[in-house]
Formats: C-alpha cells, structure tokens, sequence
C-alpha cells in the first residue's frame, strides 16, 4: 500500500468474509464482493458477514499489529509466580 498513491481495491479470491480481514489489515481501501454475494446460499447475510469483516479488518489496521518475533516471549509477568511441576 505505501508504494502507491492510487487506492489498492482487491477484487480476486473473495469467497466469504473470512477472506476479508487479511486483505485490510494489509492496507487495501476496499474489496469488491460481486461472485461471493451473488453465489451465497443466503447473500444478506453474506453481505453483513462481509461489511463487519471489512471493519474488523480496518480496524485491526489502524490499531497496528503488535511485532512479529521468532520465537515465543511470555505475556504475562513471571515475577511472583511460583513454579509448578
């Protein structure tokens, strides 16, 4: 997304909404969801499923991810925990 100045829509590979917060939390403006509607069992639903996935996946977006690391690091502090066999 950085390497352009024109808006990135993705309209390839979309079957459900699953499909869709991968693609905005990599920066896309949007998604076109034409086959994926038209071919759903119920389309409506399919259509909430999908605008809650491009939400969830903007957001996720400008939150911003947490770093990605090599190996495991614990979350939770270990200071005062006792340790158990």
């Amino acid at each position: 997304k950085e390497a352009v100045s024109v808006p990135v829509i993705v309209d390839a590979g979309i079957g459900s909404a699953a499909d869709i917060p991968p693609i905005m939390e990599l920066g896309a403006d949007a998604v076109l969801t034409n086959t994926a509607l038209a071919e759903a069992k119920d389309p409506i639903k399919m259509a909430v499923a999908m605008k809650y996935a491009v939400i969830a996946g903007r957001l996720s977006y400008l939150a911003g991810r947490m770093p990605k690391r090599t190996y495991a690091v614990p979350s939770s502090p270990l200071k005062g925990v006792p340790y158990k066999s």
